[in-house]
């Protein structure tokens, strides 16, 4: 198959504040997120990055989407380094957080077509995907309603569609059912397999089991910054459940619970 995202050996540390100093019990006021961190994904697949909290994941993929910069290594989406061509990625790739902070005062109509022109992306063209994307998942109504006057649910919502405007080949979500209620996430998970029978390359991280097991072709289990195991739910689980498989290779890795 055809990667299309890699990361190789990719390090990343930050400086920690006083305060984080203590909660992490640091002498150094150092924090390293990533060590070292290599992974491939392919053309047309579901890769899924599992991990505790504190992992890395949600640093790896930020990286990926040319938000921060890794110290060392580099990482190649749809064939562009996100060191020497971030605008090359960041035409290629969707990326959705829950921590993503839609300014309150505007709508969802404007806020689509606000992003799709900073893609560049023609009105018409515009306007026929702020049409589909409205109607498959329930915003229409809520078109021309304030961002602050949503609920979670569709805010969420919006932020999806917002980060998808110019139908990217390849989709970076981080916690793509977080806080959601079940109805919400459900039409999250539905999409993520349908961007997938489109063809399209999704990578995403999560610390839900039942969730990766749904969704993901392969997975790469990453602990303290470092990729442990690496491959499908076959390879990695055999005939056990991903979860018991995940606490086996965290126990291996020295780590109690």
């Amino acid at each position: 198959m055809d990667v299309i995202v890699r990361a190789e050996n990719v390090h990343k540390t930050f400086t920690l504040t006083r305060k984080q100093k203590q909660i992490e019990k640091s002498v150094s006021g150092k924090k390293v997120a990533l060590d070292g961190l290599s992974f491939t994904a392919n053309k047309g697949e579901i890769y899924g990055l599992l991990g505790p909290n504190g992992a890395g994941k949600t640093t790896m993929l930020r990286i990926l989407a040319t938000l921060i910069k890794a110290d060392s290594g580099d990482a190649f989406v749809n064939g562009y380094s996100v060191r020497s061509e971030p605008d090359k990625v960041r035409s290629s790739i969707g990326f959705m957080t829950s921590e993503l902070k839609l300014e309150e005062f505007f709508t969802p109509n404007y806020l689509f077509r606000f992003f799709g022109r900073m893609h560049g992306l023609d009105e018409s063209v515009v306007e026929e995907r702020r049409r589909d994307l409205f109607s498959r998942f329930g915003i229409d109504a809520f078109a021309e309603v304030k961002v602050r006057d949503l609920s979670t649910g569709m805010k969420q919502k919006v932020s999806l569609v917002v980060s998808i405007v110019q139908d990217p080949p390849v989709v970076i979500f981080d916690e793509p059912t977080n806080g959601l209620d079940i109805l919400t996430a459900k039409v999250v998970t539905d999409f993520l397999e349908e961007l997938k029978a489109q063809g399209k390359s999704v990578i995403l991280s999560t610390h839900i089991f039942s969730l990766a097991e749904k969704l993901c072709d392969r997975i790469g289990i990453i602990i303290g910054g470092k990729m442990v195991q690496e491959g499908t739910l076959q390879e990695i689980c055999g005939e056990s459940s991903l979860e018991d498989a995940f606490f086996e290779i965290y126990e291996r890795t020295g780590r109690s619970l």
